[in-house]
C-alpha cells in the first residue's frame, strides 16, 4: 500500500501550503517531458499526482487518514483494455445519468470528484496551467462515462454495440462482471490538440443496478429465507430462488433442506450457487439467512398446543 505522505515527502501534519509546494517540486522533476529517469518517470509522475489529489482535498485526506487507500477502493483500481479482461474499483459514486435505450450513462470530466483518481496530466494542468514542457497538450483529454446495467446482465454477461463520442464500440461484459468495473478504449477520447499529439482515452465504468432480493459481496450472494415456526422446529424442504447464468431469466429455483431445530439468524450455504467468477472457473456461494416468522394471532387450539409442547402447561 502506498504512503501518500511519504510519496510527497511531507509529514502527516503538513499544511495545505506545504503539500502544494512539495507537489509542485516533484511534479516538475518527474514530468515525463523533462525527467532524467525516462523509464520510471510515467509511474512516478502518476504516484505523485495520486498522492496530491487525495492530500489536497480535505475530505479525501480525512478519509485516507482513517482508512488508508481502502477508502478509495484500492487506489487507482485497474482499468483494463477492452477485450483484455476486467479490473475495477468498488464503491464508486454514480452520477446523474442520461441517454436512452437499455443503457444509461453520464459524462464526467477528469475533475468530477469520483472516488477514483484523475488523469495525472489533468491535475498537473490545474496547478501549473499547462500539460507538458516540450509539447503543449500532447494528448487529448480522457473521457469517462458511466454505463448502468441490470443485475441480471451482471449474472449472464452482456454483449452490445453502443455509440459513444461518435464512436461505435463493441462492449463485451463477461458473466459475473462487478459494479465499478472500468473498461478502457484507447484513443477513443477527445482528439489531440496538436498535430503530432495523441487522442485521449475513453473509460466506461459499469454501474450494476442493485437487486431487491440479493446482496452481492465479491462472488458470493446473500438473501433472506423466511420460514414459519413449524418448519424451523421440525424441518422441511422448500423452494429457494437462486441465480442461474444459463437460464433465460438469469434465475431458477432449488430445493433446500431446512434442518430440524434451525435457529433464527442461522445461515445455510449453497455451494457454487453464487456469481460466476471473473478470474477462474466456477462460481461463488449463496448464503441464506433464516428468518423465522412468528404468527401474531393464534387460535385457542394453537395456543393450547404451544403451551403443552413448550411450556408444560
Amino acid at each position: 500500500m502506498s504512503d501518500f505522505y511519504k510519496t510527497l515527502g511531507v509529514s502527516k501534519n503538513a499544511t495545505d501550503a506545504e503539500i502544494k509546494k512539495a507537489y509542485r517540486k516533484l511534479a516538475r522533476e518527474w514530468h515525463p517531458d523533462v525527467a532524467k529517469d525516462k523509464e520510471n518517470a510515467e509511474q512516478k509522475f502518476k504516484e505523485i499526482n495520486e498522492a496530491y489529489q487525495v492530500l489536497s482535498d480535505p475530505k479525501k485526506r480525512a478519509q485516507y487518514d482513517q482508512f488508508g487507500e481502502a477508502a478509495f477502493g484500492g487506489a487507482s483500481g485497474g482499468a483494463a483494455d477492452a477485450g483484455q479482461g476486467f479490473g475495477g474499483t468498488s464503491g464508486f459514486n454514480p452520477f446523474g445519468s442520461s441517454g436512452g435505450g437499455p443503457f444509461t450513462w453520464s459524462y464526467t470530466t477528469s475533475s468530477s470528484g469520483s472516488e477514483g483518481f484523475n488523469d495525472p496530466f489533468d491535475i498537473f494542468e490545474q496547478v501549473f496551467g499547462f500539460r507538458g514542457f516540450n509539447s503543449y497538450k500532447r494528448k487529448g483529454r480522457n473521457v469517462r462515462y458511466i454505463l448502468a446495467i441490470d443485475f441480471v446482465d451482471a449474472i449472464k454477461g452482456l454483449e452490445k454495440t453502443i455509440n459513444v463520442e461518435n464512436h461505435k464500440l463493441k462492449l463485451k461484459l463477461p458473466p459475473g462482471v462487478r459494479d465499478g468495473t472500468q473498461i478502457k478504449f484507447a484513443g477513443k477520447g477527445e482528439p489531440a490538440q496538436t498535430k503530432d499529439g495523441e487522442p485521449g482515452d475513453l473509460y466506461i465504468t459499469i454501474q450494476v443496478k442493485p437487486s431487491n432480493e440479493f446482496v452481492r459481496q465479491d462472488d458470493d450472494i446473500f438473501s433472506v429465507l423466511e420460514v414459519d415456526m413449524a418448519q424451523a422446529a421440525i424441518g422441511d424442504k422448500v423452494d429457494v430462488k437462486v441465480i442461474d447464468p444459463n437460464s433465460a431469466s438469469g434465475f431458477t429455483t432449488k430445493k433446500v433442506k431446512i434442518p430440524a431445530g434451525t435457529q433464527p439468524g442461522s445461515q445455510i450455504r449453497l455451494r457454487n450457487f453464487g456469481m460466476p467468477r471473473l478470474h477462474g472457473s466456477g462460481r461463488g456461494d449463496h448464503y441464506l439467512t433464516i428468518k423465522v416468522k412468528i404468527p401474531q394471532k393464534l387460535t385457542k387450539d394453537q395456543k393450547k398446543c404451544l403451551k403443552e409442547t413448550f411450556l408444560n402447561k
